[in-house]
């Protein structure tokens, strides 16, 4: 566990994806082969530890100190494994030479075997053993809360380059395999063959593509690359073989519980790339709308009736056991479309190909993206090009595939809100609330239209940090609310009607743009000049 512990900690503080990659090498050609799987599964967020929550190791700190002076410590650290690590008694187990505290494998099998007093005591016991780092990367992994800045795909190319494999290879076998993974270890280790995935609906590594500008555009010839829409949804991927129907997400995971109106089997075989949008073929509706369904795990028969999806396809990887990858685009996309127009299902179509002769032919279908309303409501993020007679090959390829996206809208807004971050942000105030004038002829007043925790650089978040602390008016546990003197620039995507929320709107991908330290809070902009972009 201290091994683990400290893997943890190097990953919080290692800021360069390259730095992340060598700390996750040097673990995996380290740790214990009974440790690799679970540790692998934990970073994944993938352990399954039964009934063990975070609301039990409250219980535990609860039972060390009064429950309002843990409400405020945990206010200040911001990170509840972190606040608990720090309180805990020192016990003096870790002082021994050599001492590592309890194996990584044990503490996992142990949990998700007890029962619930049982793995109460359990934890106590371990975290008397253990110093300070190893009872934070303890709580970790009960709480499943990492925040080390490493992302599933990450750890699958951390496995890549200690073990020389191919990462695509990882990624096909990724949805067949189970913590503890020994079946990849036993090949990753020259054990045992490779899992196959042979007859298996498989996910197949994603081609992506480069951002291009205004300024780049212009070179772009309509004899060398075709041009569709960029749609506002979530990048797919829909694999059916001889096991089943399987949705992927664009990292890989299955998310067949959530959508299963989706995976119903139709008796064809092969796997098809594509976007997941809200609404219906005929009437596409907002990615907030979208957004409902993305959050969780499992849809039931209400939300799947209130929130219809389906699947917007734009490429061909396999149909059947026959590879397409190598094809040209144009191939493959006739092979798409003749495959789906004889399917007729409801919940399928095709991204139409947008005809352009000139430069300024793209730029006028990138002006109505914009609009956000074309021909039957569809909402657009911007253009796809994609160089004709290429093959589809895994990751970002020079000089293949460009995305151009619309401009985003900007807004005037006045800061309401803070909070405190988490990970390398919890000392520090970074989430913020902010919000537009609403008169509801009562007069003038602020209401809450969006957050935002991006956009800054590290200097202006010490700023904005400092801004808080000394223009705090209020406090409702973690949260601080503020002197309404702040007005910040926020960038965003789009805009639209939400229920959920008390304005009545919602904004999507909101980020700062510019601090206005120049501006008036009174000169910020309004509900009403928001809602014109609806």
């Amino acid at each position: 566990m201290k091994a683990f512990a400290d893997l943890l900690e190097r990953l919080l503080f290692a800021p360069q994806r390259n730095a992340k990659l060598t700390h996750l090498g040097a673990w995996l050609e380290s740790a214990p082969r009974e440790d690799r799987g679970w540790g692998v599964a934990a970073l994944n967020a993938d352990l399954d530890l039964g009934r063990v929550k975070s609301s039990m190791v409250r219980r535990l700190a609860t039972g060390l100190m009064d429950e309002e002076l843990f409400a405020q410590s945990y206010d200040f650290v911001g990170d509840l494994a972190e606040t608990v690590a720090l309180i805990w008694p020192q016990g003096d187990a870790h002082r021994q030479q050599n001492y590592n505290g309890p194996a990584l494998h044990d503490i996992v099998t142990s949990l998700q075997h007890a029962k619930l007093d049982d793995a109460e005591g359990m934890i106590k016991s371990w975290l008397d053993e253990l110093d300070v780092t190893g009872r934070w990367g303890l709580l970790k992994l009960i709480t499943g809360g990492m925040r080390v800045g490493v992302s599933a795909r990450m750890v699958r190319l951390a496995l890549a380059e200690t073990y020389n494999q191919p990462v695509e290879d990882i990624e096909e076998i990724w949805p067949l395999l189970t913590p503890p993974y020994d079946d990849l270890f036993d090949w990753l280790d020259g054990r045992g063959t490779k899992p196959s995935a042979q007859g298996r609906a498989v996910f197949r590594p994603l081609m992506l593509a480069h951002p291009i500008d205004d300024d780049h555009t212009d070179s772009i010839n309509p004899k060398d690359f075709l041009a569709e829409w960029k749609w506002d949804g979530a990048r797919v991927q829909l694999a059916s073989a001889e096991d089943g129907v399987r949705l992927f997400s664009r990292s890989g995971d299955v998310i067949n519980a959530a959508f299963p109106e989706l995976v119903e089997e139709w008796g064809w075989h092969g796997v098809l790339d594509g976007e997941l949008l809200a609404g219906t073929p005929d009437a596409v509706e907002p990615f907030q709308h979208l957004q409902q369904r993305l959050n969780r795990k499992k849809a039931g028969a209400k939300l799947i009736a209130e929130r219809p999806v389906f699947l917007r396809f734009y490429d061909m990887l396999m149909d059947g056991d026959e590879d397409l990858r190598p094809l040209p685009i144009e191939t493959r996309r006739q092979r798409l479309l003749e495959t789906v127009t004889a399917w007729q299902q409801p919940l399928m179509d095709v991204s139409p190909e947008l005809e352009f002769n000139t430069a300024e032919d793209l730029q006028q279908w990138r002006e109505q993206c914009r609009e956000g309303h074309l021909n039957d409501g569809n909402l657009i993020e911007g253009i796809m090009l994609k160089a004709r007679g290429s093959s589809y090959q895994h990751g970002r390829i020079k000089g293949l595939w460009f995305k151009w996206k619309r401009d985003p809208l900007t807004a005037d807004l006045v800061l309401m809100y803070a909070q405190r971050g988490h990970g390398k942000r919890s000392s520090f105030y970074s989430d913020y609330t902010f919000g537009a004038w609403m008169d509801d002829g009562d007069g003038r007043r602020l209401v809450p239209v969006g957050k935002a925790y991006s956009g800054f650089t590290d200097a202006e978040m010490k700023k904005l940090d400092q801004f808080v602390r000394a223009n705090t008016t209020n406090k409702f546990g973690p949260v601080r609310e503020l002197k309404q003197t702040m007005v910040v620039e926020v960038a965003f995507d789009s805009i639209a009607l939400s229920s959920r929320h008390k304005s009545g709107i919602a904004m999507r991908f909101p980020r700062f743009a510019h601090i206005r330290w120049d501006k008036p809070a009174d000169e910020a902009d309004t509900l009403e000049t928001l809602k014109t972009w609806l």
